[in-house]
């Protein structure tokens, strides 16, 4: 419990210190409700098919944006490097910046979710599974931004890794196109982005209906997936306290 209550008030200091700024939120909102605009003017009649997979990109843009940001900044001021020399063991330290990260991609994504609802009609099916997916998508994306964030020196940096891959997922995981409509060959690729599944668990939430045969497809597969980058997070963490 008492590394707990340590790693929430890493977290809440990095809610003051950085997520709450009226720029950051406005960016975390605007960029996916243009975007859904635009597809709503292109396309009235079908424009809530790509919701789920908006929904998930906001998520993965936030977590993994902000998580990589935040430690490189502070690794530029020097602050990281006094947090790693404090009486803290390296998973609470992991865990207090995972949790910012995932809290601002969250409620971001919750809060397009609902002017969705509000001004759209957007349907939730299963709100349980939808919760469930925006919660283990935020923790694998966070984690990922956080290992980005120790492997570079500069925020550029660390923004141009992240886009190396995360331009790819979008257009391999089911975002614009739903995995049921992939060809054959793509499939096994999209299968193995975490994208892919966090968004299949937000579209099973609104509409009630996954690609998968099971809900629990894309929920195991994003189990698996946190507990590799949890092992990953941990060793580059040690690596980069090693230096």
């Amino acid at each position: 419990m008492i590394q707990l209550a340590r790693a929430l008030a890493i977290s809440r200091k990095d809610v003051e210190s950085y997520y709450g700024k009226p720029p950051l939120v406005t960016w975390g909102l605007l960029f996916p409700a243009v975007l859904i605009l635009a597809v709503y003017i292109k396309d009235r009649a079908g424009y809530l098919d790509v919701a789920p997979g908006i929904i998930a990109m906001t998520l993965l843009f936030g977590n993994t944006s902000m998580a990589a940001i935040v430690i490189t900044f502070e690794k530029r001021s020097g602050t990281f490097e006094r947090l790693l020399l404090s009486p803290l063991g390296m998973g609470t330290i992991i865990l207090g910046k995972a949790l910012s990260a995932a809290a601002y991609g969250i409620a971001t994504s919750i809060v397009l979710a609902v002017g969705l609802k509000a001004c759209m009609g957007l349907p939730m099916a299963r709100p349980d599974v939808f919760i469930a997916g925006l919660l283990i998508g935020s923790c694998v994306f966070s984690l990922l931004g956080l290992i980005a964030s120790v492997m570079v020196k500069e925020v550029f940096e660390a923004m141009t890794l992240m886009n190396f891959f995360r331009f790819p997922l979008l257009f391999l995981s089911g975002v614009f196109v739903p995995f049921a409509q992939m060809p054959g060959w793509l499939k096994p690729v999209a299968w193995l982005s975490p994208l892919t599944h966090a968004g299949e668990m937000i579209r099973f939430g609104i509409f009630g209906e996954t690609a998968f045969a099971s809900p629990w497809v894309p929920v195991a597969a994003s189990l698996i997936m946190f507990a590799a980058v949890c092992v990953l997070s941990g060793l580059s963490f040690q690596r980069y306290a090693r230096r």
